[in-house]
């Protein structure tokens, strides 16, 4: 949950799951929840102006460096529609984070997850300090 610093900014995306994502035994195939957070983090960036056409446009990349999940309950075919629920993590480091919940169509609690980016510059060189569209993202929507 949000670290209690400004804003609590929070968004949820309903994904319908398709055929090609589960295994013989019905179950959607570990590897694309990874897809499932990508497609909430994209939605949060169109609602909040963070998108990564904004970030690459001041002049930087936001590359994933930590990923985690953590699974409750298995999400199936039969579930044909999941939520996934992402919250922004305000930090004053020089990171972008988040953590996720991901409900199935019953509302059922089925996975937790975090996720971290940083920022690299063109020369793809570690950045160290907080860019400054990112300060004044955070001004204006924390």
């Amino acid at each position: 949950m949000n670290s209690g610093i400004g804003k609590n900014l929070v968004i949820k995306k309903e994904i319908e799951i398709r055929f090609n994502e589960v295994d013989s035994m019905g179950l959607v195939w570990h590897g694309h929840y990874a897809k499932y957070f990508e497609d909430a983090r994209e939605e949060f960036g169109k609602i909040y102006g963070l998108t990564y056409l904004k970030i690459y446009d001041a002049g930087y990349y936001a590359p994933l460096v930590e990923l985690n999940f953590q699974y409750k309950k298995p999400l199936t075919y039969k579930d044909r529609l999941l939520t996934v629920e992402i919250h922004y993590k305000d930090t004053p480091t020089v990171k972008i984070m988040f953590d996720y919940y991901i409900y199935n169509a019953r509302k059922e609690l089925t996975t937790i997850g975090n996720s971290t980016q940083v920022f690299l510059d063109r020369n793809y060189q570690l950045v160290l300090q907080n860019p400054a569209f990112y300060l004044d993202w955070k001004s204006e929507n924390l």
